[in-house]
Order: C-alpha cells, then structure tokens, then sequence
C-alpha cells in the first residue's frame, strides 16, 4: 500500500493579502496628510512666508511662495524700496556730514544775532554768549532770572528768553539748560537742597521758552541741576556768589553730541 506524502501548508497570510494591506496603508495616511494641510493656520503661515521674503539669503532665488502681487513685489525690489537688516544703512555718511556743518553755521548765525540783541538792550554785563566745542552757550545770572531761593522767571528775563525761542525755532539743535548755585546751603520746605533749586530754575527756563514760542518741540530740551558743584569763581565773596548763582542755555553742536555718546 503506497502512501501519500502530505503537502505541508504554509502558514501566514496570502501573499495578495500583504498587497492589500499595504495599499489600504498607503491610503490611510495619503488622507491623513489631506486632512493635517487642510488644518494649517493661514496667519501663521503667512508670518512664516514674509520672514523669508526678507532674508538676504534668498535674494537671488525665486520664492517658494507665491505673492499676491507678484508684479508689484517684483517693482519694490527692483527699486529697492524694501530693504532687510542685511543692507547698507540708506543714510549717505555725506549727507549726515553737509547737515552737521550746516547747523555749525546756523550756531554761528545764531550767536551773531545773540551778540546784537545784547548789545542793543544792555543785557552784556549780566549774559554772556560764548561757543565752545559743546555749542552757544548762554549764561543767565541769577539777578537777571529769579529773586534769591526763589525759581520763579522774573519780568526782566522775559524778553530775552522769547528772543532765544524765537531763534530756536530757526535751528533743530537740541538744549540743555543747567542750573548752578552758590556754595550756600538752602534748607526750605520747597527746595530743602541746592539740588532741587537748581532743578527747579532750569525747568523753569525751558518751561517759559516752550509756553511762549509756538512750533517748539519740547523733545529737544534737557533740564540738568548741578547745584553747587560746579562753581566759576571761588565761593569767598558777594561778588563771586553772584556768579556762581546762573543759568546757562547750552544750544548743543551736533558734532559735539556725537563725540560725547
């Protein structure tokens, strides 16, 4: 009796089942990625696509991402009306120079005029006008200005601190006003120091300058109290007191200012 040799079967799936599987796989994660695209946030997005619009980088390569504009994108940068933080600075260093020189002439003019306006109504003996290398500087003692311990602007001192506004007005420089004292010690309720004396009579100063001429931006002003420690004469006499107690009007050289930030 022969005997039949039994086929042995093959365990595991069918081979068209492993096709099968793999493909319905492939669907599931081709709607899986429709369905992640379709979730996107657009402002985000956006955000992301102007960030590389503006990098040097890709200058010379079209965009991956299509503008809205693309012929008016194509304009701008072709006259370079956009620029990134990778460029050249658009301000000619020749320009910024002709505009410094400028204003050292307009301080020039500006001190002429000052000079004259002394000269016409007595005022040399109690101003000074001089130009240093930090500006036209005016010295206003304090028998022009204020009563003693006192920052209230007196009639006098009218007139001329409208001249000055007016003159400022003609110029873009900015001003420091510095207040100066004696070595004498106040001690009151309003100023309890040559401090606050100080700073009051400069604020003083730039608040009248700026109250009465029109068109004054009051950016340009800066109020410095140096109280007593910055004397111009000895503190041993009447005479030399008088000098100390003043105000001085610092119209700034613009070459100045940048030498000193």
């Amino acid at each position: 009796m022969n005997l039949k040799r039994r086929k042995d079967k093959k365990k595991g799936a069918p081979k068209w089942m492993t096709t099968y599987a793999d493909m319905i796989t492939l669907v599931l994660v081709f709607f899986i990625l429709l369905f992640s695209m379709s979730q996107i946030n657009l402002v985000k997005f956006e955000a992301i696509a102007e960030s590389f619009r503006n990098r040097m980088i890709f200058d010379f390569y079209p965009s991956a991402i299509e503008s809205d504009y693309p012929t008016e994108q194509t304009k701008i940068q072709e006259n370079g009306e956009k620029n990134n933080e990778f460029e050249d600075p658009t301000q000619n260093p020749d320009h910024v120079a002709s505009n410094e020189a400028e204003q050292t002439e307009d301080l020039e003019e500006l001190k002429k005029e000052v000079d004259e306006y002394l000269k016409e109504n007595e005022l040399s003996d109690i101003i000074a006008a001089t130009q240093t290398e930090r500006g036209v500087v005016l010295v206003l003692e304090e028998q022009l200005l204020f009563e003693t311990s006192r920052a209230e602007i007196l009639d006098g001192a009218k007139p001329f601190l409208t001249k000055v506004g007016t003159l400022l007005t003609n110029i873009p420089n900015f001003v420091k006003v510095e207040g100066h004292t004696d070595n004498r010690q106040i001690n009151t309720y309003r100023y309890p120091s040559n401090w606050e004396l100080s700073g009051a009579r400069a604020s003083s100063v730039i608040r009248y300058i700026i109250a009465n001429t029109e068109g004054l931006d009051a950016k340009r002003f800066t109020a410095v109290a140096y109280g007593e420690t910055r004397p111009v004469a000895p503190n041993d006499s009447e005479e030399n007191w008088s000098k100390n107690r003043r105000v001085e009007i610092v119209i700034l050289d613009p070459d100045y200012e940048s030498s000193s930030t």
